[in-house]
């Protein structure tokens, strides 16, 4: 009798640490991004996308044309796109768990600067 009750102990004791284990993933940034305010017709790589990349991830040094730090080239729409296809762009900018925090020595870039790079990315990488 004193089995029962201690593997029923033990079961149970099992069933709460699973139950209370960390998540040790990455949110999906592209879906769980709200784009209700944002306009996707100024949200796009030209007007907005391209900006953020030449100010904070293509500079000098990084990942411009001349650098391609780590092989990434952010300086122009093909390489952001293929970054952010990978979703290691979005991991590193928005200091996922596991990624290198971008802008590397800099800031992290503002929530809403995040949510538009997602929303980007959601409406089909408009040029």
């Amino acid at each position: 009798m004193k089995f029962y009750y201690l593997s029923v102990l033990l079961l149970s004791l099992l069933v709460a640490l699973i139950g209370c284990s960390k998540d040790d993933k990455n949110p999906d940034y592209i879906k769980e991004a709200n784009c209700a305010t944002v306009k996707a017709d100024s949200n796009t790589y030209t007007l907005f996308v391209r900006g953020v990349m030449n100010a904070s991830c293509a500079t000098g040094g990084c990942h411009d044309a001349g650098t391609a730090s780590s092989g990434v080239n952010l300086s122009n729409y093909a390489g952001v796109k293929k970054a952010f296809e990978s979703q290691n762009l979005l991991c590193s900018v928005n200091h996922g768990k596991g990624c290198s925090p971008m802008p590397k020595g800099g800031q992290k870039l503002s929530p809403q600067v995040l949510t538009r790079l997602a929303c980007w990315a959601r409406n089909g990488y408009v040029e």
